[in-house]
């Protein structure tokens, strides 16, 4: 099974950053000097997810555009022997295979997953939720797509998260699948069967506290099932729901949901908080940047208590 399409739903208004996303999406606010969407679209391509089509809405055009070569742009660079700037420039339209289409009406992330379908036809596929940054000296995909692969079925990638907190996600229902094994140095107790999924549960009814996040590999089946998905929390069609009646469905139907927990570094940059935590870290860790922000915030944090 040749897995090399992935989608990455891109048509949300980020309110919780206005007022900087009145006019600019949140998908292109920098995360230290690079949108946080290309570090999104560059895990992809490093998974060997070489087609991508973002699903988008109005005044997304920006994302197009970043995508796109920039010729007057990259001629002045090159006039100007700027070598590293422009190798900056044009890495983003360089990295992958980049299509768009629009969501129109805004129904949910299950919703801008059906609007793939003509896009993906019969392959299986990758959803990367552009919020989710994964570190990507500890990507969670190759492993995804190799249960995909030997199982056949759709995948998610799993977190285990504080009992308190599995109201702000999908939380699935879990059994041991012993019979995928080990899989790119995951160990085969974090590959796990999906007997259920619900989201955004109140704690006391989660059937575990394991969270959804941003990560998903999908049997085409998927589409069929959130044709027929009636809207669910929030008035949306929800793709946790349409992932739980994949679970209940036969393999020979493309049924089947297992999951991969997660043990790297993620970064939120949905949150505000976690936006900022995200740039001082990767900021910190930079060859570049990192010696010098570091001594600095040695010198600035003793100042905080005062």
């Amino acid at each position: 099974m040749e897995i090399t399409k992935a989608v990455i739903p891109a048509a949300g208004l980020g309110t919780r950053f206005l007022p900087a996303t009145k006019s600019t999406p949140k998908e292109m606010l920098p995360v230290v000097d690079k949108p946080a969407i290309q570090y999104v679209v560059e895990e992809a391509a490093a998974a060997g997810l070489a087609d991508v089509l973002f699903i988008t809405g109005r005044s997304k055009r920006s994302l197009e555009d970043h995508f796109d070569g920039v010729p007057e742009l990259e001629a002045n660079l090159e006039a100007k022997g700027d070598d590293a700037r422009l190798e900056a420039v044009r890495e983003s339209s360089a990295l992958a295979d980049v299509h768009f289409v629009r969501q129109g009406e805004p129904m949910g992330l299950g919703h801008a997953v059906l609007r793939a379908k003509n896009h993906v036809g019969d392959h299986t596929f990758a959803v990367l939720l552009g919020d989710d940054l994964i570190d990507e000296r500890d990507p969670v995909l190759p492993a995804m797509i190799e249960v995909a692969r030997r199982t056949g079925g759709s995948v998610v990638a799993l977190l285990e998260v504080d009992p308190a907190q599995v109201s702000l996600y999908g939380c699935a229902a879990v059994e041991p699948a012993p019979q995928v094994g080990t899989v790119d140095g995951v160990p085969g107790s974090d590959v796990v069967g999906v007997t259920g999924l619900v989201e955004k549960p109140a704690p006391e009814d989660a059937p575990s506290n394991l969270a959804v996040i941003g990560r998903y590999v999908l049997n085409p089946a998927v589409f069929e099932v959130l044709e027929r998905t009636a809207p669910g929390r929030g008035g949306e069609i929800q793709l946790t729901d349409a992932l739980a009646e994949l679970a209940t469905m036969p393999a020979e139907q493309g049924g089947g949901v297992y999951g991969v927990v997660f043990r790297g570094r993620r970064y939120d940059t949905g949150d505000k908080l976690d936006y900022l935590k995200a740039v001082v870290r990767l900021a910190s860790e930079r060859d570049d940047l990192g010696p010098d922000f570091r001594d600095w915030l040695r010198g600035y944090v003793p100042t905080l208590d005062a």
